[in-house]
């Protein structure tokens, strides 16, 4: 009976050990997730972590708590010129330091705890100065976590899509470039109690290949700007955002198109100064398509005091085409003037000769009468030069030169060397008999002339002025 009872323990101690170390052996196979909630329960349970309390400072001390941001920017959807606005993609991504947080982590094996409830920690009272409108992303769940390390760090990062105002300078409009900023401040924190850095290294970030329709994100400056005002002094962060806008669509909409117009207008130069229909059309047509053109760029603009660079090109283009109606008025003008001049000229020359006609009939009249007397007076004139033994009676002129014979050969020697040298356009113009076709040839040549120098001077002005604002 002594061996059996002996042999029932050894069997139940036995099964017992098989049973007891399976199951010790297990520790090696902890459900730390369980265990997360252990430590959750231990530094976040009631009465043991009040969330309305910031963490103290570097070291355990009483200073400002310190918090580092950075930030990802996914993408840029537009920049919009009339209201002066940008609208952003970005995951902002907050770290500081809780001592009240610190937790075992069972020799490395809880690498961090995460949270999705930010009420739970203190949270920095973060706002962004420059926001118009902005809102969080809660597709399929809430885009936003936090991140607690053993050591007391918190993480925290969320999804967030913005508006942001972005006061604009138009001046060198569409040659400019934009700088639009991000502002990040503490709302009721002083910077005794809250101070905002930017994480070392690289606390900005862009998406690789970021598309923007009609900019270009050239480079990005991260700075402080911490504001004083009656309630003490504020931490304050921002980053830059330098944007050039695209050129190459406003070359293609706008100052190529401009540029036709102008030398469309000029072919009513070419044509006959007496089609006055198609010219008229041509001038009016030119220039109410440019004036439309200007409204509609103006239309996608604020309206700003000042002038920009756009403006200067539509104006100009605007005026080139204005000048080239008011011409065909001036053709027209002049073309009626020689019309009534030639008429003046043709009276003039009918009554010249009815007058000489007249005078005709009365000359014949007394030369008839006179005939004989001049006959007679000439043949006692001629014997007379026979008796004088004069070997030419046919020489009727005098051989001695009376005094003002010679000083009216100098006066025509002085006024032929005094003659003005024949002028090249002079003698180029007077190809064209009529004021009015004058005109128009003078204008073939004076409007491209005008409009290629102030090419020269709106493109080197400007360029110039790009570059400088740029260095």
């Amino acid at each position: 009976m002594v061996n059996e009872l002996v042999l029932t323990i050894f069997i139940a101690v036995f099964l017992h050990a098989a049973c007891y170390y399976p199951c010790s052996g297990s520790n090696a196979k902890i459900n730390f997730r369980e265990k997360e909630k252990e430590v959750l329960d231990q530094i976040l349970g009631p009465g043991r972590y009040d969330a309305r309390i910031r963490p103290s400072g570097v070291n355990g001390t009483d200073g400002p708590a310190i918090v580092r941001v950075n930030i990802f920017v996914r993408s840029i959807s537009k920049i919009d010129d009339v209201t002066m606005e940008y609208s952003v993609q970005l995951t902002f991504r907050e770290q500081w330091m809780d001592e009240r947080l610190k937790f075992n982590d069972f020799h490395g094996k809880l690498k961090y705890l995460t949270l999705t409830e930010a009420n739970r920690v203190w949270m920095p009272d973060l706002f962004f100065s420059n926001e118009k409108e902005g809102h969080t992303h809660n597709i399929i769940m809430p885009n936003v976590y936090i991140r607690i390390f053993p050591y007391g760090s918190v993480l925290y990062s969320i999804r967030i899509s913005l508006t942001l105002s972005c006061p604009m300078n138009l001046k060198l409009y569409p040659l400019d470039r934009q700088i639009c900023s991000l502002r990040m401040a503490s709302y009721g924190w002083t910077t005794d109690d809250l101070v905002f850095l930017w994480k070392d290294g690289d606390p900005v970030q862009v998406v690789k290949n970021l598309h923007l329709p009609r900019f270009t994100l050239e480079k990005f400056l991260t700075d402080y700007c911490n504001s004083k005002t009656n309630t003490g002094e504020y931490s304050c962060l921002k980053v830059d955002l330098l944007f050039k806008r695209e050129f190459s669509y406003y070359l293609i909409q706008i100052y190529i198109p401009c540029c036709m117009l102008v030398i469309v207008s000029w072919v009513s130069f070419w044509l006959d100064q007496g089609a006055v229909p198609a010219r008229v059309s041509l001038g009016v047509t030119t220039l109410l398509t440019m004036a439309t053109q200007t409204s509609g760029i103006n239309a996608s603009l604020p309206p700003v005091s000042y002038t920009k660079a756009i403006d200067v090109w539509t104006g100009v283009c605007l005026t080139f085409v204005f000048g080239a109606l008011l011409e065909f008025a001036l053709v027209n003008y002049a073309s009626r003037s020689d019309m009534h001049r030639e008429n003046m000229k043709k009276q003039r020359r009918q009554v010249e000769l009815e007058h000489a006609q007249s005078l005709d009939g009365a000359s014949d009249m007394i030369d008839t009468d006179s005939n004989a007397t001049f006959a007679m007076v000439r043949n006692r004139s001629l014997h007379n030069h026979i008796d004088a033994n004069n070997p030419s009676p046919l020489l009727q002129k005098p051989l001695v030169r009376g005094p003002g014979d010679s000083m009216r050969l100098e006066k025509a020697h002085c006024e032929v060397h005094m003659q003005p040298r024949p002028n090249c356009c002079r003698s180029w113009l007077s190809k064209f008999p009529t004021r009015s076709k004058r005109i128009d040839v003078i204008s073939r040549i004076t409007f491209p002339l005008v409009f290629a120098l102030f090419n020269v001077i709106y493109w080197s002005t400007y360029l110039f002025r790009e570059e400088a604002e740029e260095s």
